[in-house]
Order: structure tokens, then C-alpha cells, then sequence
């Protein structure tokens, strides 16, 4: 699936936007994480960087804790148990994944923005693959109030790119799945919706999400 793999679906008759709701990625579309802390020790462990995320997103790591069946320290411990043998010791291997874990992270403004404004226009959902502690993330950005509805992969027991969390989305926001625009920065969940009839964009960098949203304020 390519970008703009929903073009093909047309406005309504009365010449409105061409979708009635949004469903929007948080994890490297609203919200960036700074990894500067655990590259910076994976160097001093002599890891190449990018090898404690391989370990930790594996499926067999990150599945359970993305549909919610273990927490984020039994998470740790997994990733800890992964780097075994690739670090000098286990308080190494910890470190690592604890750093992971406490990543520091931001929301982008020009994405909450343009949420925010879409909003006002139609029905926002954002849909992610988070752990049990996204609610409390989304307060610490401030974010608690900007959308109508958070569809949580560990909340409700599914993560994209299975269909199913598509249309709990859509039905969450009210709308048709064929009715909804859907942003991800993931290739493989954009194709997950276009399959549905959404409107479906692969987000890369904010000009993206506007470009979407163009049709609410036209």
C-alpha cells in the first residue's frame, strides 16, 4: 500500500470532505521519543545502538505487553533476558532495558495542532499500540483532552495491524470504516486499513498530516 491509498474514494454528494472521522497513530506521529540515554549505554556496553529496541519489539517481547497480558516491568525483565549474553552482566542487561523504558518522550505541536483543529470539524480517535500506561503518558503531555476517544492496544486486547482494533476505531468514533481518514507512520497498518476502505496515509512528517486534513477546511 502507498501514500494516498484512499484517494480513490470520492467526497460526499454535497461536496464535504471525502471522510466523517479521524483515527490517528500516537507513537511517532503525536508523541517522539529521545533515545540519546540508552544509546549512550548500549555504546558504554558495547552494543551497536538499536539493539536493545531489536530485542524489545521482537514479537515475542513486545506482543504480550501490547495486548496486555504482562506489565512494563515484566517487560524489562524480558528484554533483560533477551540481552543475555550479548552484555557483561545482568544489571547491565537491566539498565538497558529500564532505559528503554523511561525514555524520555515529547508531543509534536504542529501534530497536536492540527488534531486539535481537526477535531473541531469531526470525531478524533487515536489508535495505539501502547502499553497500560499510555493514560498516564497522554497526562503528562497534556493531552488527556484531545480526543474524543483512545483505542488502546493494551486496554482492549488487539493491535494493529489486526483489523479488528481498525474497527473498534471507527465504530468508537461513529462512522463506517470506508468513512474515516487514518494516519499511521507504520506502511504495514496503513495497508491493514486501506484493506478496510479507509482512507489510509502513511505519516513521515507533519506536511503529511495536513495534507490530509486539507479537505475539513476547504
Amino acid at each position: 500500500m502507498t501514500d494516498g491509498a484512499g484517494d480513490r474514494a470520492g467526497g460526499r454528494a454535497d461536496g464535504g470532505p471525502p471522510f466523517d472521522a479521524v483515527l490517528c497513530d500516537i507513537d511517532n506521529v503525536v508523541r517522539h521519543f529521545d533515545s540519546a540515554h540508552l544509546e549512550a549505554l548500549e555504546r558504554a556496553a558495547g552494543l551497536a545502538e538499536g539493539t536493545t529496541k531489536k530485542v524489545a519489539f521482537a514479537p515475542e517481547a513486545a506482543e504480550p505487553l501490547l495486548l496486555g497480558h504482562i506489565t512494563e516491568q515484566e517487560w524489562v525483565a524480558a528484554i533483560a533476558q533477551g540481552l543475555a549474553g550479548l552484555v557483561e552482566d545482568e544489571d547491565t542487561a537491566w539498565s538497558l532495558g529500564t532505559a528503554l523504558l523511561e525514555s524520555p518522550f515529547r508531543a509534536d505541536d504542529t501534530v497536536v495542532g492540527l488534531l486539535r483543529r481537526a477535531r473541531t470539524r469531526v470525531p478524533l480517535v487515536l489508535v495505539s499500540n501502547a502499553t497500560t500506561g499510555l493514560e498516564s503518558d497522554l497526562a503528562a503531555m497534556g493531552l488527556t483532552d484531545l480526543a474524543d476517544e483512545v483505542v488502546s492496544s493494551a486496554r482492549v486486547g488487539l493491535a494493529k495491524p489486526d483489523p479488528r482494533i481498525l474497527e473498534l476505531a471507527a465504530v468508537r468514533a461513529g462512522v463506517r470504516p470506508e468513512r474515516c481518514l487514518f494516519v499511521d507512520d507504520s506502511e504495514e497498518n496503513v495497508e491493514a486499513a486501506a484493506a478496510l476502505g479507509m482512507r489510509a496515509v502513511h505519516y513521515r512528517e507533519p506536511t503529511d498530516l495536513a495534507q490530509a486534513l486539507e479537505p475539513l477546511f476547504t
